[in-house]
């Protein structure tokens, strides 16, 4: 349903109806009503159109550098502060939040521990006596036990209080070498500037529009109808 065709579409009616039977006060109410509903029809149009001759028109294609601007400082400045990182990182209480790495570390290839576990052992002084017994061959059936083993104290540590609490403080850490919270808006930040420089103005155009159209059609209306109360009551008073 299209506010503006519907909006004028009855204007146009009322004012021909008032000409048509010649009654002043329906003429007034009219004329005032589509006065009221093609202003702001030509307002809305304005703000994403450029007009030829009219000053001002298309601000929001013109303005878009500064759109873009707006979402950056406001992504930024608003979403990805200390406190809100801070926030993430704790429980209601206050506590470090636990994160569950479990599936993370089940996915994981651990193999190149095992590996680094033969050649220690082979480096060391039970290296001949292990060569008795078929050297790192015979470590080989251990191999799948311990991988799960070492995942399964891997996930106890990462689920401990202390491990939390280490990784919080890993994150909200600064100094000459930053944290990881300083790393982390530094990536967010140039991701977002990456995708807004992607951005045209009839890109940006079309965003706003998106997202106010039905409110932006109900300016025409309102316009319409107090263009036409005024309208009414100048006929009443005149």
């Amino acid at each position: 349903m299209n506010k503006n065709i519907i909006t004028n579409g009855l204007a146009v009616v009322v004012t021909a109806t008032g000409y048509i039977i010649d009654v002043y006060w329906l003429q007034m109410m009219g004329l005032f009503a589509l006065s009221g509903a093609l202003t702001n029809w030509l307002a809305v149009h304005m703000l994403f159109e450029k007009i030829p001759g009219l000053y001002g028109s298309g601000i929001v294609q013109l303005k878009f550098e500064a759109f873009k601007l707006g979402i950056h400082q406001l992504i930024m400045t608003q979403f990805f502060t200390e406190e809100n990182i801070d926030n993430f990182l704790s429980d209601a209480d206050g506590t470090a939040h636990h994160f569950d790495l479990k599936p993370i570390i089940e996915n994981a290839d651990l193999s190149p521990a095992f590996d680094s576990l033969i050649e220690t052992v082979n480096e060391s002084s039970f290296g001949s006596m292990l060569g008795m017994f078929g050297g790192a061959d015979a470590l080989m059936p251990l191999k799948d036990p311990f991988i799960e083993k070492l995942k399964h104290s891997i996930v106890e540590i990462t689920q401990s209080d202390s491990f939390a609490e280490n990784l919080r403080q890993r994150v909200e850490s600064g100094g000459e070498e930053g944290g990881l919270a300083t790393d982390l808006k530094e990536k967010v930040d140039a991701i977002v500037v990456a995708r807004l420089e992607e951005l045209t103005p009839g890109m940006v155009k079309d965003i706003i529009q998106e997202m106010i159209r039905s409110h932006l059609g109900w300016l025409v209306v309102w316009g319409g109808v107090f263009g036409g109360l005024i309208g009414l009551i100048a006929a009443i008073i005149q």
